[in-house]
């Protein structure tokens, strides 16, 4: 699995990533779960909070959107975009 992140601020890429989970034992969601911790790590961010909208979005999109709701900290962007590019089957 492989899932982009980027990092928005005022409709521009500041940053991105893409995270590669190939932990075939984990379940999708688990897979999900590790690479917005990987993620977060990399960009040195507190991992946000998953609300029911991000939830939802992500099931049926496979993409959703952490804004300022969603982290306990500060951020000094707009957005975190998050997107699988590329399921295991």
């Amino acid at each position: 699995m492989r899932i982009w992140g980027k990092i928005i601020t005022q409709n521009k890429l500041k940053r991105d990533i893409v995270v590669n989970i190939e932990d075939y034992t984990l379940s999708r969601t688990k897979k999900v779960y590790q690479a917005l911790e990987d993620m977060c790590y990399e960009f040195d961010l507190a991992k946000p909070i998953w609300l029911d909208s991000n939830k939802e979005d992500f099931i049926r999109h496979s993409r959703t959107r952490f804004t300022r709701d969603n982290f306990m900290e500060e951020i000094d962007f707009d957005y975190l975009d998050f997107q699988v590019i590329e399921e295991d089957y």
